[in-house]
């Protein structure tokens, strides 16, 4: 449908990641240009624009779950100190602190996962695909698609946004981006579960995060 040389032309075109203009080429059936509005009407290619200038200031935002059953300390960045402490900026940071609360991120995005991680990962997956029964000539392309959902699962800014599943958390910083006018980066986050590895009854913490919030 479209080649690696194509990934290459969007992304010299519009400035935006290379998974980013995967995704659009895949959305689009390798059409460049409608591939191009693609980008650009989820704000990627303005967004990208802004990647290279520098976001130094911002906040460290904190939250904390009704009775302190979990905690989330996640800094997010952008230029200057007027933004950071706009209402804007503020409501983004602390969408993005509850999102964590509720959906438990493992990492900001696929840069960080581990490759011992997601090597293994991909051998679990080739075996179930194998037990599955399925054709070896196709598992290759099952795996890609599987751990397309892996990050989903673990990758912050790829995780669908609690509060509006059609929209990942990198839409929703794009989108702030061009509303800002600024760079805006999440930098990193940290997330306590309290009695976290000790055994003790299953909540859905995502439910309560949302009955909190109507």
């Amino acid at each position: 449908m479209f080649t690696n040389e194509d990934i290459v032309k969007l992304r010299k075109r519009t400035n935006a990641g290379m998974m980013d203009c995967k995704n659009a080429l895949t959305e689009t059936n390798g059409d460049l240009d409608k591939a191009t509005e693609w980008l650009r009407e989820k704000g990627i290619a303005k967004a990208a624009k802004k990647a290279d200038r520098i976001a130094a200031e911002g906040l460290v935002y904190s939250y904390i779950h009704m009775g302190g059953k979990i905690g989330v300390l996640v800094e997010v960045n952008c230029e200057t100190d007027f933004v950071s402490r706009s209402d804007n900026f503020v409501a983004l940071c602390k969408d993005i602190a509850l999102h964590i609360a509720a959906s438990k991120p493992l990492y900001v995005d696929q840069t960080e996962v581990p490759v011992d991680v997601l090597n293994h990962e991909k051998e679990i997956l080739r075996t179930q695909a194998l037990n599955e029964g399925k054709p070896e000539a196709i598992v290759d392309k099952m795996i890609e698609g599987r751990v397309k959902k892996f990050y989903e699962d673990v990758c912050l800014l790829d995780q669908p946004f609690v509060k509006d599943p059609s929209k990942t958390i990198r839409d929703i910083v794009n989108e702030a981006i061009l509303t800002i006018g600024e760079k805006i980066s999440i930098r990193r986050f940290t997330r306590y579960e309290m009695g976290e590895g000790l055994e003790k009854r299953s909540d859905n913490f995502a439910e309560e995060v949302m009955s909190q919030m109507k």
